[in-house]
C-alpha cells in the first residue's frame, strides 16, 4: 500500500482545469497541467499520481457546483471543496493567474489552513435551488411591482382609496387608470402583465415548495421549525435547505457566526472595538432569520390561531423552546426600542437570538441515538496538528 500522501489543489473553471501537486515536506507545489474539464480526464490524471486513496484534492466553491467532488468522492478520492473567502491571502502578493491559485490551493491544502465547507445531498441541494429561485421570483416581483407604481407616479396618478398597496382595492384601481394617449395605456397594461406574471410565478414555486417537502428526508424538521413565530413553510423549507445538519454546530454560537450575525471586532492590546455585524457566511440563511425576527419587534402577547394550528402534533419540548424564544425576544424587543435603538439594529439583534433558539429547537428534534451519528458525519475536519477547520 501506498502510504504517500500528495496533495492537488483545482483552479476549475466551466471549461477547464489547472492541476498542481504538493508532496508530503516542504517542497513547494507545482503545476502539474492544464486540461478541459471533462470528469473522466481528470480521473485519469489523478491515477497518474498514484493510488486514488493516496490523494488530498480540493478546490474553491463556485459556479461549477458540487459536481466534481461527488464524481471524485465516488471513485474513493478524498475531495473538499473550500471557501473561497476563508484562503489565506499574501497582502504583498499583486499577481493572480490560474496557476498560482491552484498551487496555493495545493501548498494550504498540505499546511491544513484551508476551510472545508459541507456539502449537501442531491435532495437537499434540489430543494435548495427550488428556494432560492422562489426567492429570485420574489425579487422580479418585487421590481415589477415598483416599476408600475414608478410609471403611475410619473404621470401624476396616486392610490388615496387605502392605506396599503397590492390589495384588491389597490389591483382594482390600478385597472381602472385611463390615459388619454394610446401610447400610455399600451405600457400600463404590459406593467399589469408582468406584475400578475411575477406573482403567478411565486405562487406556483411556492406550491412546489410545499408539494416536494412531504418527501424530503428534514421533511420533520421543517413542521418543527414551524411552531416558532414568524416561521412558515418556506422560511423553514430555506432555513433546513440552506444549514441542513444542525448538528454540525456545537454551540448555537457557531450557528450565529455561520450566518455573520456576530459582532465585527477589533482588538489589539488593551484597547477592544467591536462594529457591525460581520455579515459573513450565508447570507439566504441571514436574510430569512432577519426577515422572521421582524416578526417578533412588535408583536402581541398570545399565540394565534394560525400559530397554534402549526404546533399541532410538534414535540413538546420543541413547542417550549419556541414558545421561550417568543417571550424572551418580545421582552428583549421591548427593552431595545425603549433604549431608542434603531428598528434595523433591534431586528438584526433578534434574529441572532434567533438562531439559537431555532438550534436548539433542531437538537431538541433528532433522537439522541442519532445525534451522535449526524455529529460523527458533519463534524469539522482537522488539519495537520489537530487543529479544527471551521465548517462554513
Amino acid at each position: 500500500m501506498n502510504a504517500t500522501v500528495r496533495y492537488v489543489g483545482l483552479d476549475v473553471h466551466a471549461n477547464s482545469i489547472v492541476m498542481a501537486v504538493a508532496d508530503a515536506g516542504q517542497a513547494p507545489a507545482q503545476v502539474l497541467k492544464s486540461i478541459p474539464y471533462e470528469e473522466p480526464r481528470l480521473l485519469t490524471e489523478l491515477k497518474r499520481l498514484g493510488s486514488l486513496s493516496s490523494l488530498r484534492v480540493c478546490y474553491e466553491a463556485g459556479p461549477t457546483g458540487f459536481g466534481l467532488q461527488r464524481f471524485l468522492q465516488s471513485h474513493g478520492v478524498d475531495c473538499v471543496v473550500v471557501a473561497p473567502s476563508m484562503v489565506p491571502v499574501q497582502c504583498g502578493s499583486r499577481v493572480k493567474t490560474d496557476r498560482r491559485d491552484a498551487c496555493k490551493l495545493a501548498h494550504f491544502l498540505r499546511s491544513g489552513d484551508l476551510t472545508p465547507i459541507w456539502i449537501p445531498d442531491e435532495q437537499t441541494e434540489a430543494l435548495r435551488d427550488l428556494e432560492r429561485a422562489r426567492e429570485d421570483a420574489r425579487l422580479a416581483e418585487r421590481r415589477a411591482r415598483q416599476q408600475l407604481l414608478k410609471f403611475l407616479l410619473r404621470h401624476g396618478r396616486r392610490f388615496t382609496q387605502g392605506k396599503h398597496n397590492w390589495t384588491q382595492t389597490h389591483w382594482r384601481w390600478i385597472r381602472q387608470q385611463q390615459f388619454p394617449l394610446e401610447a400610455l395605456n399600451r405600457v400600463l397594461a404590459d406593467y399589469i402583465q408582468a406584475a400578475q406574471q411575477a406573482s403567478d410565478r411565486v405562487r406556483r414555486l411556492t406550491a412546489d415548495i410545499a408539494e416536494l417537502v412531504a418527501g424530503w428526508a428534514l421533511a420533520p424538521l421543517v413542521k418543527n421549525l414551524q411552531a416558532f413565530h414568524g416561521v412558515q413553510l418556506v422560511t423553514a423549507v430555506g432555513l433546513c435547505a440552506e444549514i441542513g445538519n444542525f448538528e454540525r454546530f456545537q454551540t448555537a454560537g457557531q450557528l450565529m457566526a455561520f450566518v455573520g450575525l456576530v459582532p465585527s471586532e477589533y482588538s489589539s492590546g488593551g484597547t477592544r472595538k467591536q462594529g457591525g455585524i460581520t455579515k459573513t457566511g450565508n447570507r439566504h440563511v441571514r436574510r430569512l432569520l432577519v426577515e422572521a425576527a421582524w416578526h417578533y419587534y412588535d408583536v402581541r402577547p398570545g399565540v394565534g390561531a394560525a400559530l397554534a394550528q402549526r404546533r399541532e402534533d410538534v414535540p413538546p419540548e420543541v413547542v417550549a423552546i419556541a414558545e421561550k424564544a417568543r417571550l424572551r425576544l418580545r421582552r428583549k424587543s421591548a427593552r431595545l426600542r425603549a433604549a431608542k435603538k434603531a428598528p434595523n439594529k433591534v431586528a438584526t439583534a433578534l434574529a441572532r437570538e434567533l438562531a439559537g433558539f431555532l438550534w436548539a429547537a433542531a437538537r431538541a428534534s433528532t433522537p439522541p441515538a442519532a445525534r451522535g451519528t449526524m455529529e460523527a458525519s458533519g463534524s469539522p475536519r482537522r488539519g495537520r496538528g489537530g487543529r479544527r477547520l471551521r465548517d462554513i
